[in-house]
């Protein structure tokens, strides 16, 4: 597994857990990292995804609620709508991440975490705010 792909799955836990306890999600990241054992070469983009993700979440969450139809971003589960305002991020916000490469990476954290149904849950908004991003 690349290390991106690792920076991905430590920017999903802590945004995960940053929206089930009572902190930020920079600072779950932290927590994270005094606590656990981390992939130390996923850090730094671990840390630009989670900041990225807070930093633009305004603007994340409309693109994402906006392309999906009869869906709000409140009945999506936590994993979902998380993954999502990664690829996001990463299409719309980051430089040199083409928006088929985030998508694909969304999807393959959807298998390893979503529900059965949540990679083509995933493709199909995040090929609709593709859409609209063109």
């Amino acid at each position: 597994m690349g290390i991106r792909r690792k920076a991905r799955e430590l920017a999903l836990q802590a945004l995960y857990q940053g929206e089930l306890v009572d902190l930020s999600a920079l600072d779950t990241l932290e927590i994270m990292c005094d606590n656990f054992e981390i992939n130390r070469r996923a850090l730094p983009y671990g840390r630009e995804l989670v900041a990225g993700v807070v930093a633009n979440r305004e603007a994340i969450d409309a693109a994402i609620e906006g392309s999906a139809a009869n869906w709000r971003l409140a009945r999506m589960s936590v994993i979902d709508r998380n993954i999502m305002r990664i690829a996001v991020y990463e299409f719309r916000f980051a430089e040199g991440v083409p928006a088929g490469v985030a998508i694909d990476e969304a999807i393959e954290l959807a298998k390893r975490y979503g529900a059965d149904d949540s990679p083509a849950f995933i493709n199909g908004i995040l090929d609709a705010v593709r859409g609209k991003c063109d």
